[in-house]
């Protein structure tokens, strides 16, 4: 066996050699966080968990692992889960405490959904479509015949995907003679349900989508719980793309996102949300992030696929590309509308005398500043 490249805590004459015991692939994947750049300083919390670390629930044909407040504790606000449902598979009928946003990364699902007027929506979104089912409304997802892998994000950084409300456990834990009486028939016809949960388990592919239309009422949902945004095009910058998913597009929505593609060389530029806090996903790629808070407190994290991210509002950050190959994340914030203040625009458009007697810049960095959005930069 090789022997790996050694990987010291050393800068100049701080820190000392690490002698171990000690993970040695794991100092490498995360080198920022072992020999911190001399410009990290203070303490922030941990702002970053990875979905490998996640318990993985196995079902029936499918799996699910979610990092919640109790994997990664400064995200309040925000909870992921990662899903894969094989073919015909399904999530089952269910509904939520909280707003259910998702991406879909592989494969092509089906969405079921019933609005509180009794409209239906029935759709089959690829990868790169999106959904946003609100707080209580009830569905269910199953995979078409590739199966599908999709990423979810809720409003509520509590939420837990083990305690959501199922159709099968209301009916097992409901008399069957109040089932009888709601639904018109005798308790005898009820003796067969489960008496526990599905969650997820195997159906047969379904029908073609227009063949399953046909058999329900023609009402659909007004405002589309469902956005095809893998037909939208990005905007490119001169260090990549970010595409754009919010309200302005897609008005059901109760949180937004940016898709960001950053290509090697490139950096998500320096930049702060002020009204929402951003929830990470990295889909492919190697990141380094720095993040800074109020009285010089600042630290660095590396990313690369199927890690989580986190960036309280206000705190300034950029996501840089620190490998060979593109680097793909999902941004979400708990707002209906991106929005963030870029360091360098909102420079560029401060007077100059008042940039040069806080900073002390020279010409070349005065002259460089761009009042233009540039938000992926080389």
């Amino acid at each position: 066996m090789t022997d790996q490249p050694k990987f010291e805590p050393i800068r100049g004459t701080h820190g000392a050699d690490d002698p171990g015991p000690r993970n040695l692939p794991l100092d490498l994947q995360n080198p920022d966080i072992l020999l911190p750049p001399e410009t990290d300083n203070g303490s922030l919390p941990n702002l970053k968990f990875s979905f490998a670390m996640a318990h993985n629930r196995l079902e029936d044909g499918g799996w699910a692992r979610e990092v919640t407040v109790r994997e990664l504790p400064v995200a309040k606000s925000m909870a992921g889960v990662n899903m894969r449902l094989g073919p015909g598979v399904v999530r089952e009928l269910h509904w939520h405490k909280e707003a259910e946003w998702a991406y879909i990364l592989q494969g092509t699902a089906r969405l079921t959904v019933v609005d509180p007027d009794g409209n239906l929506s029935i759709d089959d979104l690829k990868s790169g479509d999106v959904w946003l089912v609100p707080a209580g409304i009830p569905h269910s997802i199953q995979g078409m015949e590739e199966g599908t892998e999709f990423l979810l994000v809720f409003d509520d950084g509590n939420f837990s995907e083990n305690e959501t409300l199922l159709i099968t456990e209301y009916m097992a834990h409901t008399p069957p003679s109040v089932l009888a009486r709601n639904f018109g028939v005798t308790s005898d016809h009820f003796a067969g349900i489960p008496k526990s949960e599905k969650y997820i388990f195997r159906l047969p592919v379904p029908k073609p989508l227009e063949a399953v239309r046909a058999e329900l009422p023609d009402s659909p949902i007004p405002q589309p719980y469902v956005f095809h945004a893998s037909g939208i095009e990005a905007v490119r910058y001169s260090g990549g793309t970010v595409k754009t998913i919010d309200a302005r597009d897609f008005p059901v929505t109760t949180l937004s996102a940016l898709i960001i593609e950053i290509e090697p060389g490139g950096m998500r530029e320096m930049h702060w949300h002020p009204d929402a806090d951003e929830w990470q996903y990295y889909i492919e790629g190697e990141a380094r992030m720095t993040v800074f808070d109020a009285t010089s407190k600042a630290r660095t994290f590396n990313y690369r696929a199927g890690d989580v991210g986190f960036v309280p509002r206000t705190l300034g950050h950029y996501i840089e590309n620190v490998g060979t190959t593109p680097v793909r994340v999902i941004n979400v914030f708990n707002s209906r509308l991106c929005s963030d203040i870029s360091l360098n625009r909102w420079m560029a458009l401060t007077p100059p005398d008042l940039i040069r007697g806080h900073l002390g810049l020279d010409d070349t960095v005065m002259n460089a500043l761009r009042r233009s959005r540039e938000a992926v930069v080389r």
